[in-house]
């Protein structure tokens, strides 16, 4: 017998566009019964650029590490399973896709395609060639400024990312060192032959921080001895796209890393302008 009067609303599907801001998720549920709600997850959208970063729970003592080659095999074993990537969102034929140009983990098999939909208190996601479901919950951020910068390092061609969201930054610097396709960072880091070629398997940073009229703090990241350090941007030449970047190399010495700009989406404002900087290395 037919129901007569029962009528199905249609799901309210954002677009690109309306997805720009910081979303935090509080929960994945897979078929099979497993479900995650202690994993941090922050994904922040600009006009189509984006960056995310995701550290599960039962984090390892960091305190006195404040180097890349002060991290031991127990602390490297953490750190690969995180996850984190940036690169560009796309939509076609119902579905979005979050093409990832960095990625933390080894390029994965699949996709990372899904769709998205709103309920009045979070948005879900459903996977397409994973299944699974998410739950993302907007943050109440400022809009404005919005930027996005994306780089390329003319010394070893490595790709970053620079996101500037009201008084939030994320940052994103891809790994200089070949990693297998199709396994996990933890198996790369367990069959690394030194430990010194397991953390540079490790050397990828995406990291989230405020911008304060003290400087670009760091707050949270992939690479914990960056915490509490200042990434600074500034333009060394804004007319050529060149940008420097507070860094450190991997024993921990200051170094001010000299990017070029590929592309920006927003206001170029959103970022420090200065004439003079330090020797970029």
């Amino acid at each position: 017998m037919a129901n007569i009067g029962l009528r199905i609303e249609p799901k309210s599907e954002p677009t690109i566009e309306t997805l720009a801001g910081l979303w935090s998720r509080s929960l994945i549920d897979w078929p099979d019964g497993r479900s995650d709600r202690t994993t941090f997850v922050n994904w922040m959208q600009g006009p189509s650029y984006y960056l995310d970063l995701r550290q599960p729970a039962g984090r390892p003592d960091f305190r006195g590490v404040r180097n890349l080659r002060a991290l031991n095999f127990t602390q490297l074993d953490w750190l690969a399973s995180q996850e984190g990537f940036a690169g560009e969102l796309h939509y076609a034929d119902g579905f979005f896709e979050w093409r990832r140009e960095i990625d933390f983990q080894p390029q994965a098999i699949y996709s990372d395609q899904g769709r998205l939909w709103m309920e009045p208190d979070m948005m879900v996601e459903e996977g397409k060639d994973i299944p699974y479901i998410e739950h993302w919950h907007r943050e109440p951020v400022d809009l404005d400024p919005v930027c996005t910068l994306r780089l390329d390092d003319p010394a070893d061609g490595t790709r970053a990312y620079l996101m500037r969201l009201g008084s939030l930054f994320m940052y994103a610097r891809a790994r200089s060192a070949a990693v297998p396709a199709g396994l996990h960072l933890q198996e790369c880091v367990a069959g690394a032959e030194s430990v010194e070629d397991a953390q540079n398997l490790i050397d990828c940073e995406i990291s989230q921080g405020v911008v304060t009229d003290a400087g670009w703090i760091i707050q949270r990241s992939s690479l914990p001895f960056r915490e509490r350090e200042r990434i600074d941007p500034v333009w060394a030449s804004k007319a050529s796209g060149a940008i420097v970047l507070s860094d450190i190399d991997a024993d921990g010495r200051d170094v001010a890393r000299k990017w070029q700009l590929l592309d920006a989406q927003g206001a170029l404002d959103a970022f420090p302008i200065e004439a003079k900087v330090r020797s970029a290395s």
